[in-house]
């Protein structure tokens, strides 16, 4: 899960004589994954819920955290910051239940890729009544003695946002990448970076050559080693039998490895389920070359923890016949070993970008909006 970060709703104008209180919400946004006996079922969640149990306020912030604009919370912001009761963990179990209710057939597995977890402040103004400071209206009838605002514990701000210079950490040179890029790369000494908590940590990369001119666009993917506990699946000939390839096994595919992919950016989640089994399905591993390619470069916005979260779902989506998903799932165990980002040429067409070798695409249009996942 992407880490958590603090952000607060702009209030109007204080009424004379009442106080501003900032209310926190948990939000959370990402994709669900559900595998069922009839398929995967998938569906992008943006919700938000009390994080602190309350009846006087509401229940969440509703399409605000969508279409309004979020400030980072700093010392400056004024009013009275509520702390957070509820741990995230028992509100995520919330929306969870609400979500399958209506699943059609058991859950035999379910993941949630692309997940950001993040807190919202949402305020109001206490008085004779509390007053919704975005609308300026009332979300309450007259308080009475019941209502005490010490009740709540919180206090004013007293935290900050850290920032990270973007110096390459081998040579000093600038890095480069877009607002929501993971990681970064230098052009003086080609190499890439992904900020931690404790700084700068070198990422593994190679490529898959193509033709470096205005019509071609790498997109980053990850490619994950990992064990697989619960049924037969190390090399390509698994591959071949439990995929049920329409091919002939043939000799020395018992000795070719065997790797999961998945897409390192961030896309819809049917386009996501697609591209993982796509890729993991046609398994490149001809001519990568162990470093960052020369032309344009998609940003990496979708973590390796993500890819990682979702190994489990690849294979479930590659079992077939579908049945034999309802009968191995639960005892099949997948444990990552090792990982690498790949980048793969795409040729930029009118409405799609397509990975010829492969015969893979994915609309343009779609991937210049996930930014809003």
């Amino acid at each position: 899960m992407a880490q958590g970060y603090f952000r607060y709703l702009l209030p109007h104008h204080a009424p004379e004589g009442e106080d501003l209180v900032y209310v926190p919400y948990w939000r959370f946004k990402g994709m669900v994954f559900s595998c069922l006996p009839s398929g995967i079922q998938t569906r992008f969640l943006d919700v938000s819920r009390q994080a602190v149990p309350s009846p006087f306020f509401p229940a969440s912030v509703g399409l605000r955290s969508q279409a309004m604009k979020l400030h980072f919370v700093s010392p400056d912001a004024k009013g009275w910051f509520i702390k957070p009761t509820l741990p995230f963990r028992r509100v995520m179990d919330t929306f969870l239940t609400r979500f399958n209710r209506g699943m059609p057939g058991p859950i035999l597995h379910q993941c949630h890729i692309g997940e950001s977890l993040s807190l919202i402040y949402a305020p109001f103004y206490i008085g004779k009544k509390i007053i919704d400071a975005v609308l300026n209206q009332p979300v309450s009838a007259e308080l009475d003695e019941t209502f005490e605002l010490n009740q709540f514990s919180g206090g004013t701000v007293d935290w900050r946002i850290r920032f990270m210079p973007t110096l390459c950490p081998n040579c000093g040179w600038d890095m480069q990448g877009r607002r929501d890029a993971l990681i970064l790369y230098c052009k003086n000494c080609e190499s890439m970076w992904q900020a931690l908590k404790q700084g700068m940590t070198r990422v593994n990369v190679a490529h898959m050559p193509g033709d470096e001119d205005e019509n071609t666009v790498y997109l980053p993917f990850w490619r994950i080693k990992a064990d697989v506990v619960g049924m037969a699946f190390n090399n390509f000939a698994d591959l071949a039998k439990v995929a049920n390839l329409p091919k002939v096994v043939q000799p020395g595919w018992n000795r070719l490895p065997l790797h999961f992919w998945g897409p390192a950016f961030k896309v819809r989640p049917h386009s996501f389920l697609r591209l993982t089994r796509q890729i993991t399905l046609a398994q490149p591993r001809d001519h990568l070359v162990p470093q960052a390619p020369k032309g344009a470069m998609h940003s990496v916005n979708l973590p390796i923890s993500e890819s990682i979260e979702s190994l489990k779902l690849n294979l479930a989506g590659i079992i077939r016949p579908n049945k034999a998903v309802e009968a191995h799932i639960a005892e099949i165990q997948v444990t990552p070993r090792r990982y690498l980002l790949v980048y793969l040429p795409f040729a930029v067409h009118h409405h799609d970008l397509i990975q010829t070798t492969f015969n893979v695409a994915i609309n343009r249009k779609q991937l210049s909006l996930a930014g809003n996942l």
